[in-house]
């Protein structure tokens, strides 16, 4: 499959061999590994760099191309093109495929074959979508396994640490994306990871982990509520620390945006029609951090600007969000007749019910009780020089992130240590970013969430005390 006009000039996937010389082949890009380094054992001392993508023409046959070369060629051609994008290949080596040693680190394709692309013979280029044929484009929609061959999240969940460590298929709904988190490793190696949770009719929040650059620059094209994804080769694991199942995109992964078969379009049909309706909204938020990237939140208010604001936008339901300059003027973490702690539910981040130890959310049949997680859920007050917000919500890892600790750590405390804690903040000016949405359930008819608090720069916020946010 290729442009109409020049067809006959590319060669099909399907027709590969190794005896072939002077080839071009055009495809959809599909897939692709981060840029790794090597050490050269030819030359000691030097580095080797490679990656790997996956490249379609056709429904039934895509193939895995690798490149290997110095720093520079491989960085620069991997930065050169993206998934979704169309490339024409020319004068590739064409290698039969181990299969057994490569398809366990790569996608698994139907062809015998692999590509291997020298930066002296190789070159790649990226074609305009425009002279492409549109049958070709609309593989980018095609999952790579058969349409039923998934997991829903329920089963997932149902089937619990049984399938810890397996690699599945997933297809579910993007709920939120997380902001990407950089880091370096205790080796100097650079490193990144992003949380995205998906849902589907079964469950209303499960987490999937993306730890390379290129399946979370994908992530970040997705539109919470309103993305499907088929994830085929997803690692399943069990989280020790959250107590739940998990997914996690390796380099086996191929993920399909809004695919193109009966079973997606059952799923976005439902969460289209869930979409104001849902109970995944406003209350886990604060719970579910990751959901809100903060780098988004630029506007910087007083408090007597956010109570201004708030009351323009009453009757509105879309949520508005600001950064607050301001004391914690109240944090009862030392009082034990306040409730600090409360168990949550694994499946959908609701607090569980402890009257009778159940979850109403998810299991309201009580049949079989989904497992539970401490988690941080207190109400802070927030003070500055124009007043006071009360009832501001302060839970699970935003409140570990704000108080330095987790819940095991804080349970361990004594009284006196609590308090101590609690006077690590109590009046001193931090720098809060916040969530308000439209409540009927809330005193105020607005619920606030606390998305991070962290004690501020001084000078940072004495420029900032008057706020400039747009009320």
């Amino acid at each position: 499959m290729a442009n109409s006009f020049a067809s006959r000039t590319f060669t099909a996937l399907s027709d590969l061999h190794p005896n072939m010389a002077n080839l071009k082949i055009i495809g959809i890009v599909i897939g692709k590994t981060d840029v790794k380094g090597f050490p050269d054992r030819k030359n000691i001392g030097s580095e080797r760099y490679t990656f790997s993508f996956t490249i379609r023409d056709s429904p039934t046959c895509f193939v895995n191309a690798t490149s290997w070369g110095n720093e520079d060629y491989i960085k620069s051609l991997s930065d050169s093109f993206r998934v979704g994008e169309c490339v024409i290949i020319e004068n590739p080596l064409i290698q039969r495929k181990d299969i057994e040693r490569e398809e366990k680190f790569s996608p698994a394709t139907p062809s015998n074959y692999k590509l291997l692309l020298s930066e002296n013979h190789s070159t790649v280029k990226v074609c305009s979508s425009c002279g492409v044929d549109p049958k070709l484009l609309s593989l980018i929609h095609l999952p790579v396994k058969e349409s039923p061959d998934y997991y829903t999240l329920g089963d997932i969940v149902a089937n619990g640490q049984s399938l810890n460590g397996k690699i599945i298929n997933v297809l579910a709904a993007v709920r939120s994306v997380g902001e990407p988190k950089y880091f370096t490793t205790s080796d100097r190696r650079k490193g990144q990871r992003c949380e995205v949770k998906l849902y589907d009719e079964t469950e209303s929040s499960f987490a999937m982990i993306c730890w390379d650059n290129e399946s979370i620059l994908l992530a970040q094209n997705w539109m919470p509520r309103a993305t499907v994804i088929f994830a085929s080769d997803v690692r399943i694991s069990f989280d020790k620390f959250r107590n739940c199942m998990t997914a996690t995109v390796i380099s086996k992964t191929i993920i399909t945006t809004n695919p193109d078969t009966p079973e997606a379009n059952i799923l976005l049909n439902f969460i289209r029609e869930n979409k104001e309706t849902n109970v995944l909204d406003d209350e886990i938020d604060s719970y579910l951090k990751e959901s809100i990237n903060l780098n988004t939140i630029v506007d910087v208010y007083t408090i007597e600007q956010l109570k201004v604001k708030a009351l323009k936008n009453e009757g509105k339901a879309d949520p508005f969000y600001g950064i607050l300059y301001a004391y914690i003027s109240t944090l009862n973490i030392d009082d034990e007749t306040t409730k600090v702690v409360r168990n949550r539910c694994s499946s959908c981040g609701y607090i569980v019910n402890e009257a009778s130890n159940s979850c109403t959310t998810c299991n309201k049949d009580f049949s079989e009780f989904k497992s539970v997680f401490l988690s941080f859920d207190m109400l802070i007050d927030l003070t500055d020089h124009t007043g006071t917000l009360y009832s501001c919500s302060l839970t699970g890892s935003v409140a570990e992130e704000t108080l330095g600790c987790t819940v095991d750590e804080f349970l361990a405390m004594t009284d006196e240590q609590k308090t101590a804690l609690k006077w690590q903040f109590l009046l001193e000016r931090s720098k809060i970013y916040l969530k308000f949405v439209l409540s009927h359930r809330a005193r105020s008819g607005l619920r606030i969430s606390v998305l991070s608090c962290k004690l501020a720069d001084p000078i940072e916020a004495s420029r900032n005390l008057s706020g400039q946010g747009h009320v």
